[in-house]
């Protein structure tokens, strides 16, 4: 196979001289201002950044204990078949067409996944179907199944026993008993933060950890995600504990349905209650480092979501949606083996460069299958909950199937977002799209 791929990439956004070109591109795709909007400012060093190199070092998200079983070193010889044959068999499936570009030399997942986000066409995959450790990837099922019961604007006021049974070393955003929060802020908090604290809280509220368990395990099954066994609501690690990249990417295609997901996973920065200062805000910053451009990985053209995560069994996991030219790709990667500072980001962004160039060129290997109850979840709208949107966007629906486009604030007269496009995931519901000025420099935030 051709060491790297034979068109050069075009997507990345990191030289500056692209800033001018991006702003006048972005510009046409800019709707009418709904609500100001200062939380989508370009990013900036948060309070909350840690030091620590994923991948180098156990994430504070991960059990550190010892107590999990570590995942299997080989796929096995045969695995699921869901979604196609060739996706049963080990190894990386691709079939190239006149045209299309080699796959990327140094990729280095346990197992990944390319795919047409709107036909479900699966561009090349490897190891799809091996049953690996999620880490808080799994929070893409959990928000999948929980984000619709309750209206964003409820307020709740945390307990003590909210926080039971939350892992050691987990993630946290910072919520506090005692303290009032919105269902919004909370899962700004889930999706920014990647907060178990959070994740506790409103499976709490839904009867339990137990019970958003089992509700979650019911929702995979109806998505046809087959290689999934849910234990934690957060994707702590548990023994027995797996997903596949082939079913973290039905997640994240099921989610996108939902305006209100959308509107969460593509937020790059938002104000969340202060825990040491009630009655005061605090900013939380995107911990998708392809979203937000930050420590040192430069921001990635039409980065609109979904969720990373980080274990210590899982090591680093990271599901991914993108759009350019009207096309639009899911990418998910688990466990580089290469154990390199942001590595997953990195092969991510190889993925998403040879699949838009591959687009056409190829013959899928297989397909995201619907679920068996026949459509996605949504309402006539795709938004969940029964309250308007507020803080980072604000969402405009339009009628019939043009769906839901995301309008972006101004702050001060300065352009806080240099493009916003739709994504259309089954040609009706959009996410926005965008592409900021050049990346900050500031420290990882904690996963």
């Amino acid at each position: 196979m051709p060491t790297t791929t034979t068109h050069p990439p075009r997507y990345s956004a990191t030289p500056r001289r692209r800033s001018a070109a991006l702003l006048a591109a972005g510009a046409s795709l800019l709707l009418p201002l709904a609500t100001a909007a200062p939380a989508l400012a370009a990013p900036v060093p948060s309070p909350a950044a840690s030091s620590a190199a994923p991948g180098a070092s156990p994430s504070v998200e991960g059990r550190t204990d010892g107590k999990a079983k570590p995942p299997p070193k080989q796929p096995p010889a045969r695995m699921s078949t869901v979604g196609g044959d060739l996706l049963g068999r080990p190894g990386t499936q691709v079939q190239l067409g006149p045209g299309a570009p080699a796959l990327p030399r140094d990729l280095s997942g346990a197992s990944w996944l390319v795919a047409d986000a709107e036909s479900g066409e699966i561009l090349a995959a490897h190891n799809a179907h091996w049953q690996l450790p999620p880490a808080s990837t799994l929070k893409m099922l959990f928000a999948d199944t929980v984000l619709p019961k309750f209206p964003k604007s409820r307020k709740y006021q945390v307990r003590a026993a909210d926080f039971e049974g939350m892992g050691e070393g987990s993630s946290q955003v910072g919520m506090k008993e005692g303290q009032t929060y919105s269902v919004h802020d909370m899962w700004m908090g889930v999706f920014l933060r990647s907060g178990n604290d959070a994740v506790h809280v409103l499976s709490s509220m839904n009867g339990g950890v137990a019970k958003t368990v089992r509700d979650m395990q019911a929702h995979a099954d109806d998505l046809q995600a087959r290689d999934t066994h849910v234990i934690t609501p957060d994707g702590y690690d548990a023994d027995d504990q797996v997903s596949s990249a082939y079913d973290l990417t039905l997640f994240a295609r099921s989610g996108l349905q939902k305006a209100d997901f959308r509107e969460y996973c593509s937020t790059a920065r938002a104000q969340f209650p202060d825990d040491e200062h009630p009655g005061r805000t605090k900013e939380i910053v995107n911990t998708n480092r392809l979203l937000t451009g930050q420590d040192g990985v430069p921001l990635y053209k039409g980065m609109a979501g979904v969720k990373n995560g980080s274990t210590t069994n899982a090591g680093n996991t990271f599901t991914g949606v993108a759009q350019h030219d009207g096309k639009k790709l899911l990418v998910t990667v688990m466990n580089p083996d290469i154990k390199e500072r942001n590595r997953v980001y990195e092969e991510t962004r190889m993925l998403l460069d040879w699949g838009f160039e591959a687009a056409g060129h190829v013959k899928p290997v297989g397909v995201l299958v619907p679920p068996k109850s026949g459509s996605f979840d949504t309402d006539k709208s795709g938004r969940s909950g029964a309250s308007s949107p507020s803080g980072a966007q604000a969402a405009v629906t339009g009628g019939g199937s043009d769906g839901i486009w995301t309008a972006v604030g101004l702050t001060g007269g300065a352009l806080a977002v240099l493009a916003v496009a739709g994504y259309v995931v089954n040609r009706r519901h959009p996410l926005p799209h965008r592409a900021r000025k050049g990346p900050s420099h500031a420290g990882p935030p904690k996963e």
